[in-house]
């Protein structure tokens, strides 16, 4: 019924997560509330992990994508269940070394990171920096020889697939603002420049195809091409590319339209792919490593949200507006994106109408879905919009003035706060007269 197998309904008719009622959730915390439940994000970072267990003997490392939901309590999950993270700003690798999260497991990405980022890199001796481009490349080698340090970088590369997914998460194209180009030249030209250099080390090489894709052979492409690149790497400059980070981008379910593939399948399919062109290529097999975020963090969340004004325009559409929108949310606004949307003291009920969700923000498209079917909403009513956990609360802003919405975490059926609510007095902390 639901697109998360974390979600229910109880006797009381009302959505639960986890194990707890939201509608109790919703009165004890507020609302808009992000609700999380932490045994699903460990089944699913132990699915991720197992399956370069089973199908490339252990050889690999899971790499969290923290951008999909970066805190203090899911960075010490994360490190709980034994992954490394990829990080893309000083803001998300300050979070991880807070939390106690090892850095030697940072691998740090970004098409632009500015110097004191990258020297905080060094200072911590993050495991590896991941190189986008040239200028970049000149930079971190300068800064790495004022401390006598040797950074162990990957480069960023182009691969030239068509990912299938919306245009604004395509990555692996050559306009992209990512990384070097394969067809071009520049990914050669760029490795061979760095392994002159005194200050850098190349350990290997990375892609990134896109997001929210549900088919197998872009990522199997992306492993040839780039196993070719490393057998290329080997027969003209001689050294051995030691690690292949294929990225992550894997599909979940947002709406029962959504037939995303088990996770463990993707592991599968480059492993193999992996396997023969090593073989076909007479090059050593490269440590893997892959980026899932969306696909462990979002299915989940869900984000709650007091229903207010329901307007009804005859023979036009009906908007439900809620206590959130685009401030919360902007993936609609951004991507019209689809949610499964259901109201959480209702949830039992059958889905009668077809309303619009609209947001408080001052924005005529400060939506989160258009046209959707629901139970029939009135005004004090609690929306449950799903498998919101990844790319919600770490895109959210402070459009209008809108304060943050808390955090809360599922544990075992038991609930515990993990970010707090934005006051009125966080939304001035900074501001000067």
């Amino acid at each position: 019924m639901f697109v998360s197998k974390n979600l229910n309904i109880n006797t009381k008719n009302h959505l639960t997560i986890g194990g707890c009622d939201t509608v109790a959730l919703a009165e004890k915390y507020g609302t808009p509330l992000y609700v999380m439940d932490e045994d699903l994000i460990r089944e699913n970072c132990r699915l991720y992990r197992d399956s370069i267990d089973r199908f490339y003997n252990g050889n690999g490392l899971v790499l969290y994508a923290n951008k999909a939901f970066c805190s203090l309590a899911m960075c010490r999950i994360i490190n709980e269940e034994s992954l490394g993270m990829d990080v893309v700003s000083g803001g998300e690798l300050y979070t991880a070394l807070k939390a106690g999260f090892p850095a030697e497991k940072i691998y740090f990405h970004g098409n632009n990171k500015t110097p004191d980022e990258l020297e905080m890199a060094l200072k911590h001796r993050v495991g590896r920096i991941v190189v986008d481009h040239f200028s970049e490349l000149e930079l971190l080698n300068q800064l790495a020889s004022k401390t006598g340090q040797v950074a162990d970088i990957l480069f960023r590369i182009k691969p030239g697939i068509d990912a299938h997914t919306h245009s604004y998460v395509m990555t692996g194209q050559i306009d992209s603002k990512f990384g070097v180009a394969l067809e071009t030249g520049e990914a050669f030209e760029i490795i061979r420049k760095a392994h002159e250099m005194e200050h850098v080390r190349v350990v290997g090489v990375h892609c990134h195809i896109g997001s929210q894709i549900f088919d197998l052979k872009p990522f199997e492409q992306a492993a040839n091409v780039m196993m070719q690149f490393i057998a290329e790497v080997k027969e003209k400059l001689g050294f051995t590319i030691e690690e292949l980070n294929l990225g992550g981008g894997y599909g979940i379910q947002y709406t029962p339209g959504d037939h995303p593939i088990a996770y463990d399948k993707y592991m599968e399919a480059v492993s193999r792919v992996v396997k023969e062109s090593a073989e076909k290529h007479s090059v050593a097999l490269p440590k893997i490593l892959m980026e899932p975020g969306r696909s462990i963090a979002a299915p989940a969340g869900i984000t709650l949200y007091t229903i207010g004004a329901v307007k009804e325009i005859p023979n036009v559409r009906k908007y439900v507006s809620v206590d959130g929108g685009m401030c919360d949310n902007p993936r609609y606004i951004l991507y019209e994106s689809e949610y499964d949307f259901q109201l959480a003291n209702k949830a039992g009920d059958p889905k009668t109408e077809v309303v619009t969700i609209a947001g408080r923000c001052c924005e005529s498209g400060d939506l989160l879905g258009k046209d959707i079917s629901l139970q029939k909403a009135q005004s004090g009513d609690l929306l449950a919009v799903l498998a919101t956990g990844a790319y919600n609360y770490s895109m959210a802003s402070h459009y209008n003035r809108i304060p943050n919405p808390a955090v809360v975490m599922i544990k075992n059926g038991t609930d515990r706060l993990v970010v707090r609510r934005e006051s009125y007095d966080d939304l001035i902390k900074n501001d000067l007269i």
